[in-house]
Order: structure tokens, then sequence, then C-alpha cells
């Protein structure tokens, strides 16, 4: 697989929680925990489970920062 995105952070599957149409995907990724909302058909389709080895792929137009007052 080929992709132009350069945020591209291996780790692995440690839960999946399915929803009607949702499914959150923890990953854990260099000892963080990682959140993922993909679509539960996408899941399926990449035959995701506890244990798989993935890609996280992480696209966001604003990354904020936040101190405590």
């Amino acid at each position: 697989m080929k992709i132009s995105a350069r945020n591209k952070l291996p780790g692995r599957v440690e839960s999946v929680t399915r929803g009607s149409a949702i499914a959150n995907v923890g990953v854990l990724v260099a000892g963080l925990k990682m959140t993922a909302s993909i679509t539960v058909e996408a899941v399926d389709e990449l035959g995701i489970k506890e244990g798989s080895e993935v890609i996280l792929v992480i696209k966001a137009s604003d990354v904020m920062l936040a101190v405590a007052d």
C-alpha cells in the first residue's frame, strides 16, 4: 500500500467496540492508546480484531493546545 499521508503510526489493536454503524477501535501506539472511529463495515472488510497490526493514518486540519490555569 502506498499513501501520500505523512502521519502514519504503526500499532496493535487492543479493543473493538462495535455500535450499530460506528466502531471505536483502540490502538496501542508506542505505549499510548489512540482511538479511531470507523464504520462497522470497514472493521469487517479489513478484518480488524484485537491483536491486529494496523497503521493509523492521521489527517487533521487543526491541532490545538491547552494549558491549565
